[in-house]
C-alpha cells in the first residue's frame, strides 16, 4: 500500500483545520467538513439530536430554500451527503472536477446559516421515525447497538444514534440552531478535499468559502465508560434466527495494540472466506450464512464484535466454536508462518480498499479530526508487519472471557 498521493495540511486564521489529498488526473472532487460531535455528546433528553441535525441541516438557510440546496450540486451531476456516528458528523459533496467553489460555498452556508424551519422539521421527523422503525425491524443491525449499550453501560457512548420517537418530538428549530452554533465551530471541525487541484489553490478557495465560520471552542463533557463485567444476555424477539454477538472491550484510537487488533480481527472474521470463524462455522459445518468480526474504535475505548446469525437450535454450538477459536489463537495457533500469510492477505485488502477514493479521504479527515494528521501508509504497513505471534496470542487472551448478546426466540 505504497502512498503515492500527497496529503497537505493548512490552518485558516480562524483556527479551522484543512486537509488536502492530491489526486492528479482525477475527474471527481470531494469536499466536506468533519465535525467532532455525535451521539456521545448528547444528554439523556437529547438522544438522536446529532443525527436529526444532520438530516435537517439541508432544509433551508437564510439564502436558500430546500429545493435550491438539493439542486445546487445535483445541477452539475454532483451529490450532497452526510452521516452521523457516535463521535463525529460529516457533511460533504462529491462532484465533477471544477466545481469546488460551488461545493465549498454551499457547505459553508449550511454550517453558518441553516434555519431549521418548523414545517421542514415536522416532515423530517416522520422520515427519521421511519428510519428508527426500519432499524428495529432488522435485528442483524440492532444487535450491534444493543451490544454496545451493554458494553458501555452508564455512558452515552452506548446510546443508539437514531434516538427515539419521543425525543424526536422535542427537537425545535431553536434547539437545532443552538446545537449547530455550539458544535460546528472552527476548533471542532476539519475541512477536507480530494481531487486534482493543487494544495495552494484548494486552500485559497476553502479559506474564502469558510471565512464566515466562527464561534468559541465547545465544552465537551464526556468520560471514559466504566469497564463492565462480562455478560451473557438473551433478549426474546419475534425472529426465526438467533442474532448473536460475542465480543469484548478493547483499546481506543491511539491504543498501542491497535494494529495487532486490526490484524487479529481480520484473522478471526474478516471478509476472506478463509477467516478462522468462517471456516469453523460455515465451511466445515454449514451452521451460518455468514460470520464476521469487526471493531468499533472510539477516541478512548472500543469493542470487538463477532457476529453471526443461525438457527436457534445451533446457537449453543456456534457460541462454543467461537470460544474455542479464540482460545486456540490465545494458545498460540498463529505461528510465524501463519501470521506471515495473514499479514500478506490483510495488506492486500488494504491496497484494494485504498482505491476507493471516497472512503480514503473520509478516513483521512477522521484521522485529522482526532489525531491532527493522517497516519502515512508506510507507517501502517510497517506497524502491521511488526506484529508478532506473541502479540496476537496475548491480545486474544485479554479478550477472554467474552461477553455475549443474543436477539432471538427462546
Amino acid at each position: 500500500m505504497k502512498q503515492t498521493l500527497k496529503v497537505s495540511y493548512h490552518s485558516a486564521p480562524s483556527g479551522l483545520r484543512m486537509v488536502h489529498l492530491h489526486v492528479p488526473g482525477c475527474a471527481v472532487g470531494y469536499c466536506g467538513v468533519a465535525v467532532r460531535v455525535g451521539s456521545r455528546d448528547e444528554g439523556d433528553d437529547r438522544r438522536g439530536l446529532a443525527h436529526f441535525v444532520e438530516h435537517t441541516i439541508f432544509k433551508g438557510t437564510d439564502r436558500r430554500s430546500p429545493w435550491h440546496i438539493i439542486n445546487r450540486m445535483e445541477a452539475v451531476g454532483g451529490e450532497l451527503n452526510a452521516y452521523t456516528t457516535k463521535e463525529e458528523t460529516v457533511v460533504y459533496s462529491v462532484f465533477p472536477s471544477g466545481n469546488l467553489p460551488r461545493a465549498a460555498e454551499l457547505i459553508s452556508d449550511l454550517i453558518c446559516n441553516s434555519r431549521f424551519p418548523d414545517r421542514e422539521l415536522d416532515k423530517e421527523r416522520e422520515v427519521v421515525a421511519d428510519e428508527i422503525d426500519s432499524y428495529l425491524d432488522t435485528p442483524s443491525e440492532a444487535v450491534f447497538d444493543d451490544f454496545e449499550d451493554l458494553m458501555f453501560a452508564g455512558s452515552a457512548l452506548g446510546h443508539n444514534i437514531l434516538g427515539s420517537r419521543k425525543a424526536l418530538d422535542t427537537f425545535t428549530s431553536d434547539i437545532c440552531r443552538d446545537y449547530l452554533h455550539r458544535w460546528y465551530v472552527p476548533s471542532n471541525m476539519v475541512v477536507f478535499y480530494a481531487g486534482n487541484l493543487g494544495a495552494d489553490r484548494v486552500f485559497s478557495t476553502l479559506d474564502r468559502a469558510f471565512a464566515p465560520v466562527g464561534g468559541p471552542a465547545p465544552v465537551r463533557c464526556v468520560a471514559v465508560p466504566p469497564v463492565v463485567e462480562p455478560f451473557d444476555v438473551h433478549k426474546t424477539i419475534d425472529s426465526h434466527q438467533c442474532h448473536t454477538i460475542v465480543g469484548a472491550r478493547v483499546g481506543g484510537l491511539d491504543s498501542p495494540e491497535r494494529y495487532a487488533l486490526a490484524l487479529l480481527t481480520n484473522i478471526l472474521g474478516g471478509p476472506g472466506m478463509n477467516s478462522l470463524l468462517n471456516v469453523a462455522l460455515r465451511e466445515r459445518r454449514g451452521l451460518v450464512y455468514s460470520v464476521e468480526a469487526s471493531t468499533g474504535i472510539f477516541s478512548d475505548c472500543g469493542s470487538l464484535a463477532i457476529y453471526y446469525g443461525c438457527d436457534p437450535d445451533d446457537n449453543a454450538l456456534c457460541r462454543r466454536l467461537v470460544g474455542e477459536t479464540l482460545q486456540s489463537v490465545a494458545d498460540g495457533y498463529m505461528t510465524d508462518r501463519r501470521l506471515d500469510r495473514a499479514k500478506k492477505q490483510y495488506l492486500g485488502q488494504l491496497i484494494i480498499g485504498s482505491e476507493n477514493l471516497e472512503n480514503r479521504v473520509l478516513g483521512i479527515a477522521r484521522q485529522t479530526l482526532f489525531r491532527g494528521h493522517a497516519v502515512p501508509s508506510d507507517e501502517v504497513i510497517e506497524s502491521i508487519r511488526s506484529v508478532t505471534p506473541d502479540q496476537i496470542s496475548t491480545l486474544a487472551s485479554t479478550l477472554l472471557p467474552t461477553s455475549t448478546l443474543t436477539l432471538g426466540p427462546r
